[in-house]
């Protein structure tokens, strides 16, 4: 299973419009892909509902997993779509 650690930049967190967009990045990917606050359970990052109510905020960090095929380049693609600031473009 691959990981990684990303820092969230959208000044609002995972809300509304960060979080939609990275949900349908992490449905585009074909993979299971979770998302998980630090001491917290992973939930499912292609699940708005799931990814909203985890509450991840400016600056926290997250760890994403995916595992399968390409998990290692979706992740990659995933972290950089977080690290940008989504409410400013």
């Amino acid at each position: 299973m691959a990981t990684r650690e990303v820092s969230i930049a959208s000044s609002v967190g995972l809300h509304a419009r960060p979080a939609s967009l990275f949900v349908q990045a992490a449905t585009a990917t074909g993979l299971p892909v979770t998302i998980a606050k630090a001491g917290g359970n992973p939930v499912d990052a292609r699940s708005i509902l799931m990814v909203m109510a985890l509450g991840a905020k400016h600056g926290e960090v997250v760890t994403l997993s995916a595992e399968g095929e390409g998990a290692e380049a979706a992740l990659d693609s995933l972290v950089a779509l977080l690290s940008r600031d989504l409410d400013a473009e």
